[in-house]
């Protein structure tokens, strides 16, 4: 290994890469990691000297707090390479923000944007060749920050470690999914942590959607946790209603994930000339509208799955089948930030940025 140091970050590169033994035509999404990985410790009230490291285990004393009172936030980014070799990212600096404001709910310190900026760039860098080109390939980032201090007393950790490890991707999801809408359990509440990234957001979810597919169906739609009537999320991601040729989300709240895809698509709809309502949805209105006929789509979009069509939903045993239609606003709004994110189309917001 050869070690030197960059713009403060201390770089250790390795000898050897794993990547000739990937298959990048069958990927598990989550399973396979580049070669390095970034690490920066909070000790004594400060962000210490950020590391770029050979991807390894760590070592963590059991009594660790996030082990023990889930002080874990995280994001999802994506970095993508254009037919030139170029490689781009997507709005980091909103997961940047994002991160620092869960972690603020979680009340763990910030973590400083030019050490953001500078060691995922740099890890970046390093680990281009695990870019791959094409419409579908990306390199999917997960930068996270857990507590560290070896305590078991229910309070704030002292310690913490930021972390930004990568995994090369293609298509999350594959087809359309069949979801269910819960009646019983619920994502977040009110005054909770469900607009952060927290990782405990995510462990609750694991049960019910465990249900629900026990009947077959891949995913839950989640409603708020008083009446279980006003539509919120759809499993890890936000969620769209199409009626008519209207474009319907929820508004965000403490409740929901104020979504770097969900706020890109109704920039592009808006762009499309599709009328945009960013208004409360309920279970009521879309059965309705799906036996009128009027509701045309559902979907779900996030980073990792991009857009998500839903074919069929089921809310009190009762089922509802969706209408399979060309130039769906999930394929076009799809397609369109799949260009700008692999620099194919014109960025006009500009969303993207050169590594």
């Amino acid at each position: 290994m050869t070690k030197h140091t960059s713009h403060e970050i201390d770089i250790v590169k390795s000898d050897t890469t794993k990547i000739d033994a990937v298959d990048f035509d069958n990927l598990i999404f989550g399973r396979t990691f580049t070669d390095h990985m970034f690490i920066c410790d909070y000790e004594n009230d400060e962000w210490q000297t950020p590391k770029i490291i050979p991807y390894q285990p760590m070592t963590m004393d059991p009594s660790a707090r996030v082990f023990h009172y889930g002080q874990a936030v995280f994001e999802g980014m994506k970095a993508y390479k254009d037919d030139d070799g170029k490689v781009w990212l997507f709005r980091p600096e909103d997961n940047f923000n994002r991160i620092n404001k869960s972690a603020a709910r979680l009340a763990m310190p910030e973590f400083p944007k030019d050490y953001f900026m500078e060691g995922l760039t740099t890890l970046l860098k390093m680990d281009s060749a695990w870019v791959k080109p094409g419409k579908g390939n990306s390199l999917y980032i997960r930068p996270f920050i857990i507590a560290t201090d070896p305590a078991i007393s229910a309070s704030p950790s002292s310690n913490y470690r930021f972390m930004i490890i990568c995994a090369p991707a293609k298509a999350y999801y594959t087809g359309k999914i069949r979801v269910l809408i819960a009646e019983e359990y619920s994502r977040s509440a009110n005054g909770g942590v469900g607009f952060a990234k927290a990782a405990g957001n995510y462990a609750a979810q694991f049960y019910p959607t465990s249900l629900a597919q026990k009947k077959g169906f891949q995913q839950v739609i989640w409603t708020d946790a008083d009446t279980h009537e006003r539509l919120e999320e759809a499993g890890t991601m936000n969620v769209f209603f199409r009626i008519n040729d209207t474009l319907i989300t929820a508004p965000l709240s403490d409740r929901i994930l104020d979504g770097v895809t969900r706020r890109s698509i109704i920039q592009l709809a808006e762009d499309n000339g599709i009328e945009v309502q960013v208004r409360p949805i309920t279970v009521t209105e879309i059965k309705e509208a799906s036996k009128n006929g009027s509701l045309k789509e559902i979907f779900g979009a996030g980073t990792a799955v991009v857009i998500s069509p839903i074919s069929a939903f089921e809310h009190a045993e009762e089922l509802f089948e969706l209408p399979t239609i060309e130039n769906s606003y999930a394929d076009t709004l799809k397609d369109k930030m799949l260009n700008i994110q692999h620099n194919l189309d014109a960025d006009k917001h500009g969303w993207r940025y050169k590594v």
